[in-house]
């Protein structure tokens, strides 16, 4: 199972946990498989219609910025990161 960091701001529904293993081959699914185990994270994630990140979050994989988003694959041994954008100015 991937390893899902957790952003501290949704720490709350994954009960304190700053990671969590979780199944899915694409961020899609793995988002989905989140919702089933942490319910009410997926609106924190993904826009209204559940096609797209939401805007100014990233998605890392190993380490690498994700292009794809949610279509985007993710290995069983992968770590994943959702990073909110950050703003100043």
């Amino acid at each position: 199972m991937a390893e899902v960091w957790i952003p501290p701001k949704l720490q709350q529904l994954t009960d304190g946990k700053q990671q969590v293993q979780v199944e899915g081959t694409t961020v899609r699914r793995l988002i989905n498989n989140l919702e089933e185990l942490h319910p009410g994270i997926r609106e924190f994630l993904c826009d209204e219609m559940q096609e797209d990140l939401i805007p100014g979050l990233a998605v890392i994989i190993d380490g690498e910025v994700s292009l794809l988003g949610m279509l985007d694959k993710v290995q069983e041994t992968s770590e994943v990161h959702f990073l909110p954008a950050i703003g100043g100015g």
